[in-house]
């Protein structure tokens, strides 16, 4: 395995929806489809591994709890304009959780993917 690649798992309920979204709204390409279970999508060094309800992932814990998306953790991604980006993103109908926020040390703001799942853009202040 690559040590410069970053896995992380996000729970999804449609994997071939968030192919798509990943792709024409984050720029990832697609590594991988086993849809509906699973598929893997890479941007840089981050593989995102998109698992569905049929997933080896999604089976259910031994107290009986659903795994399922949401949540508060997500991805950070780095973005040089984001006002150019949140412009882009809204007028292609994504979902925000807020609005941009601005502190010290740069700008961020959450969007969401299609099963909820949290997503970070921030721009580091001075860009």
């Amino acid at each position: 395995m690559s040590e410069t690649t970053v896995n992380v798992r996000y729970m999804v309920d449609d994997v071939e929806a968030a192919i798509e979204w990943y792709g024409k709204h984050l720029g990832f390409s697609l590594l991988s489809e086993h849809a509906p279970a699973f598929a893997d999508v890479k941007r840089g060094s981050l593989r995102l591994l998109l698992s569905g309800p049929t997933s080896s992932a999604g089976r259910p814990m031994p107290d009986g709890e659903q795994p399922r998306p949401g949540g508060w953790n997500r991805i950070h991604l780095l973005v040089e304009d984001i006002s150019a980006e949140v412009s882009r993103l809204r007028a292609a109908g994504v979902s925000f959780r807020n609005d941009i926020v601005t502190r010290p040390g740069g700008s961020q703001i959450l969007l969401m993917d299609p099963s909820g799942n949290l997503v970070e853009l921030f721009q580091p202040a001075g860009r």
